[in-house]
């Protein structure tokens, strides 16, 4: 990645999540990621105060800033985000007058990922499944696993990249049966409603390690004893890949992604090397008679913690 020569036409961007804000600047589609900076949304009042402190840290006035472009994890509507998982709004017309610029765009943190899409670095690429040949407009989808849940399909077309909107995560959980029949019983019970986010989620994995064993865990600790292969953290990872396969599957049966599904985020990265061993790959495809098409679609890991950002750059270029 190219490094920012001068400040002419600089941009700013940022990743909201649940937990941590990521901001960095760009010029055009470029990332500059010696400018990447994260901050914990917990010390901050709101985004107005993490894009204030990162300007007073980097030394940038806001009025060399040409333009600012928003990823934010919850749904997008009329340039005003709500976020799910903490109380934020980010409201497009408020980043206009902050910053001086009329090229303000807010998208959900999914749809930055989908337009990262083509401009994430091979390196940055696991191949869970391998991708069979497909035209280079195929649709993609852009699957989320991190503080929250969400996916949403990419379409190139004639016009354009085409992302649209999503909040996936809050649909039913799928019938579960086995050692996991009673998971969606626990759910109505404590919540009202049993969703996807709820188990496919930083939150969710300690959620269903309860469910299964009666003890109450935080992600790192259930990763650690994983890593251990200690048996209960060992079901607790099989049940989570049992899921997320039928949920991934599900998904791409609604989309028919042939150009690829793109796994990305926290609780993606820390999964993604015991995929294999609890036969995601198996559960994606176990759907009857349709199983043989489920070979028709690649999946890949994404690495690139700053994938979103470099989507809101190319996203902002095209403004």
């Amino acid at each position: 990645m190219q490094h920012l020569q001068g400040d002419s036409g600089l941009n700013l961007v940022a990743d909201i999540g649940g937990t941590n804000t990521r901001v960095a600047l760009a010029h055009g589609p470029v990332v500059d990621r010696q400018t990447v900076k994260r901050y914990d949304n917990g010390a901050h009042a709101d985004l107005a105060a993490v894009l204030a402190r990162y300007l007073s840290e980097t030394g940038i006035s806001g009025a060399r800033i040409s333009g600012v472009c928003v990823a934010a994890a919850g749904p997008v509507q009329d340039g005003v985000a709500e976020l799910t998982n903490l109380d934020w709004r980010i409201d497009q017309t408020a980043l206009r007058a902050a910053l001086a610029t009329d090229r303000v765009a807010v998208l959900n943190d999914l749809q930055a990922q989908g337009h990262a899409i083509g401009h994430i670095d091979a390196a940055d690429l696991d191949a869970i499944i391998a991708q069979p040949g497909a035209p280079a407009h195929a649709t993609k989808l852009v699957v989320g696993l991190g503080t929250g849940f969400n996916a949403c399909p990419v379409f190139d077309t004639d016009a354009g990249r085409f992302v649209p909107p999503s909040e996936a995560g809050h649909v039913s959980l799928p019938m579960l049966g086995g050692e996991l029949a009673a998971l969606t019983d626990a759910m109505l019970r404590d919540y009202g409603f049993a969703s996807v986010e709820e188990v496919l989620s930083g939150r969710g994995i300690s959620y269903l390690h309860r469910a299964l064993h009666g003890e109450s865990c935080t992600p790192a600790e259930i990763m650690a004893r994983l890593a251990a292969d200690e048996p209960k953290a060992r079901a607790t990872g099989a049940g989570f890949v049992r899921v997320m396969g039928i949920v991934v599957g599900d998904l791409a049966l609604a989309h028919l992604p042939f150009g690829g599904i793109y796994l990305v985020g926290g609780v993606t990265r820390a999964i993604t090397p015991y995929l294999d061993r609890f036969d995601f790959a198996a559960h994606l495809r176990a759907k009857g008679r349709f199983a043989g098409f489920m070979e028709r679609f690649g999946v890949f890991a994404v690495r690139d913690d700053y994938a979103a950002l470099s989507g809101c750059a190319s996203y902002l270029a095209k403004l």
